[in-house]
């Protein structure tokens, strides 16, 4: 209670820059979900066939979020922990290994820069509230979905359905939203593209999306209220196809080549999360 206290008394625009230097630490960690989670999921996944297969599974060394520390994939040096100060540490570094001088990917900083700058326009938006607190942890999980889907074309459900229930009990606790518009916003929100996915496999024979997005639309549902799922499905099918085809366009996307849907429906969820209520209004009035 006294740091929320304190957190009111803060001049806004202190409170705005301490939560966007906040965002560049989670964004830091955010770089290690992205690059690890992945990896646990395929080592856990070939464990369990070979258990299926009456095998023993091969003993690997310990590889989780926290261990082993991080270190260059090229020459094996251990990362210090000075070089890991979100921008500073990539800036110092002139953006390359400190040991083999490997150039660093440019994607790391631009995670950090861009969880703090959406943390600072979330403090802006919501301000010292329950309700920042419920976004900051949507957007965190948001950034490491899309992430996550754009290298791996996966959506795991290590953080797909503990993002669902979260935002049930989220509204549960704060009733910033009554729940019955969170479930029944989780529930429309999976079956919607649950639908779409059978009639688009039954009218083509192909599936046109994966089961990870029906989960992470529901996640979206449970924060955000079934109100906001038109919305969710309309901008982000807009800006789906339209990065589509600007990729066949430029020869860098196949025909047929499927392309991951998650980063256009985390985008969709972020702009319904800040400026949901007053798009949906606007169109209203205009009818």
């Amino acid at each position: 209670m006294a740091v929320f206290d304190l957190m009111l008394a803060l001049p806004p625009a202190l409170f705005i820059l301490l939560l966007a230097l906040f965002g560049l630490f989670v964004g830091s960690f955010l770089n290690v979900v992205i690059a690890r989670l992945p990896v646990m999921m395929e080592r856990a996944w070939a464990a369990e066939c070979a258990e299926f297969q009456g095998q023993v599974p091969p003993e690997q060394p310990v590889f989780n979020l926290m261990l082993p520390r991080s270190r260059c994939p090229q020459c094996g040096a251990g990362i210090r922990p000075w070089h890991n100060i979100p921008l500073l540490g990539y800036l110092m570094l002139g953006g390359r290994c400190a040991d083999c001088k490997t150039k660093i990917p440019l994607r790391y900083p631009l995670v950090e820069l861009a969880t703090g700058v959406l943390f600072a326009l979330l403090a802006w938006r919501f301000g010292p509230s329950a309700m920042l607190a419920g976004s900051l942890l949507l957007t965190a999980a948001l950034i490491a979905l899309t992430c996550i889907d754009a290298d791996t074309q996966l959506l795991p459900d290590d953080i797909t359905l503990p993002l669902l229930w979260a935002g049930l009990a989220f509204h549960l606790l704060t009733a910033t939203l009554p729940l019955a518009d969170a479930v029944i916003g989780a529930m429309a929100g999976y079956l919607s593209l649950w639908s779409v996915f059978w009639l688009f496999k039954f009218a083509t024979g192909k599936e046109g999306m994966g089961y990870g997005d029906f989960k992470l639309l529901a996640a979206l549902g449970a924060w955000l209220g079934w109100q906001m799922l038109p919305l969710i499905i309309l901008l982000s099918s807009l800006v789906g196809a339209l990065w589509g085809i600007a990729m066949m366009a430029t020869a860098r996307l196949g025909r047929g080549q499927p392309l991951p849907f998650g980063p256009y429906l985390a985008a969709a969820g972020f702009i319904a999360l800040l400026w949901g209520h007053d798009i949906v209004g606007w169109y209203l009035a205009s009818l």
